[in-house]
């Protein structure tokens, strides 16, 4: 009889953990929908979720911070927003409902509580939406337009209208790249909807026209046609990489600032979370993104450089094959690229220990670099072997960087594993650039030689790194508490 009764008192608290996560979903999107206020569960979005996504978060936030993270807890906190006064933000519910619980020590009443924690909003600046254009729509492109579509919103923040291709823009065509959106064979369906407008030579999608810009050069162009003023101008083609190539889009009419999404040349080269506060789009036009990998590392080298001090290292990157590889063998300008990607691992070279120095001077000449290009389409590993300055452990370590997880300038950047049976394709999907495998650390005896296993989805990780910098760089950044 006891064993029925228990079993019963079971499912009645299942039902009751559902209905608590529906109206969990449901104040989530009223918060987004209706007030741009964005909320995210240490890190991870919580936007158009279901239940069992919600579930299976808090229990991920739990072992986190090794306490539990409850429904209902999570459900008060939100109410207590719900009526509060806020501007558009971007808030941790996890990272609330954990200080509720570890820091409240007077038992102050939930309203008070979160009060007390985000007053500071009053203070936010006005936002002024941005006008955003992505020219080119390749791998990264596709990415960035997903995010920026489905986190529109009421528009307070960035604004995608349009996209610049080579080409005509014929029903074929449209319907084309119309399809490449829609479906990723790497990263699913595109959680929203995507039409052609071919009469008008544009996307719709969720709703709201994108328009498509055929042209061979970018000076050519005068968004203001399209009613386009000020735009941000994200360069996801691979073709401009230096100062003066990238300053050709500033002369369109209605392009105001540039974005490159990889390394350039007389630029700053920006890590966003890392060095993007040291950069203003006051002073300067033109930005880098850097590349995926040293996004990658970059975060984690600093954490270690703070803490421990780098004496020396060399980054080993094991890398997703790339588009400029060949599908079978063929001619190749670099060595080794021309063999089938996906059949072999190929050693190349990659710039990113060079890079980093960009972000992290006190690095310089200290690191060494190669990449081993691998037959998986993405998810990458960079393994960083380093001599430290001071003595440490594996637990020491796990602290230092769950600590840097969890508060400070690099929570948006680096997400920490609890997994044993972490794989390549368990991090795709993943928004932080940086996922450190606290499990697989390795410290030697002598406490001075570390090894370090970072993975990266190097497209979906890089890509919102590309919008926080795009976010910045646009001074539409909301008030933010995570």
């Amino acid at each position: 009889m006891s064993n029925i009764t228990s079993y019963e008192k079971e499912l009645a608290f299942q039902a009751d953990r559902r209905k608590a996560t529906i109206e969990f979903i449901k104040i989530i999107s009223d918060l987004w929908y209706d007030r741009s206020i964005e909320i995210v569960l240490f890190k991870n979005q919580v936007i158009d979720k279901n239940v069992s996504d919600v579930i299976n978060l808090h229990q991920y936030a739990g072992e986190f911070v090794q306490k539990p993270i409850s429904i209902f807890d999570s459900v008060e906190i939100l109410r207590a927003i719900n009526d509060m006064m806020l501007p558009p933000s971007k808030l941790d519910i996890g990272k609330l409902t954990y200080e509720y619980h570890s820091e409240n020590e007077n038992e102050e009443d939930v309203k008070a509580f979160v009060f007390n924690k985000l007053k500071g909003a009053d203070g936010a600046q006005e936002i002024i939406p941005k006008d955003v254009v992505l020219y080119g729509f390749g791998r990264i492109g596709r990415l960035v337009a997903r995010e920026l579509m489905s986190k529109t919103g009421k528009g307070s923040q960035m604004r995608l209208r349009a996209i610049v291709v080579r080409g005509e823009a014929t029903f074929e065509v449209l319907e084309k790249r119309a399809s490449l959106l829609r479906t990723d064979s790497i990263h699913g369906e595109f959680k929203g909807t995507v039409d052609v407008d071919a009469e008008n030579k544009a996307l719709i999608i969720n709703g709201t026209t994108v328009h498509i810009i055929n042209a061979k050069q970018p000076e050519d162009i005068d968004y203001t046609i399209y009613g386009i003023f000020n735009a941000l101008i994200i360069d996801n083609t691979g073709a401009f990489r230096d100062k003066e190539a990238l300053s050709r889009h500033l002369k369109a009419k209605g392009a105001s600032r540039v974005l490159l999404t990889a390394p350039g040349k007389g630029i700053p080269n920006i890590v966003h979370g890392v060095n993007h506060k040291e950069f203003d789009s006051k002073e300067h036009k033109i930005f880098s993104a850097a590349s995926c990998t040293t996004n990658a590392i970059t975060p984690i080298l600093k954490v270690i450089e703070d803490s421990l001090g780098v004496v020396k290292g060399h980054i080993e990157t094991i890398h997703a094959f790339t588009n400029d590889q060949n599908l079978v063998d063929n001619m190749h300008s670099k060595y080794r690229r021309g063999r089938a990607a996906t059949l072999n691992m190929v050693i190349t070279e990659t710039g990113a220990g060079k890079a980093v120095t960009k972000a992290l001077p006190n690095l310089e000449g200290k690191l060494t670099s190669n990449a081993i290009r691998v037959p998986v389409p993405n998810g990458s590993l960079a393994i960083l072997n380093l001599d430290v300055n001071l003595k440490t452990s594996k637990e020491s370590i796990n602290t230092i960087m769950k600590k840097y997880a969890l508060q400070g300038d690099l929570v948006e950047q680096i997400k920490y594993s609890l997994n044993n049976e972490l794989v390549s394709s368990d991090i795709v999907g993943t928004s932080a650039p940086s996922i450190y495998d606290s499990k697989a650390t390795l410290v030697s005896e002598d406490g001075k030689s570390i090894v370090l296993y970072i993975w990266y989805d190097n497209e979906y990780g890089y890509s919102h790194q590309v919008i926080r910098l795009a976010k910045y760089i646009s001074k539409v950044r909301r008030f933010t508490y995570y």
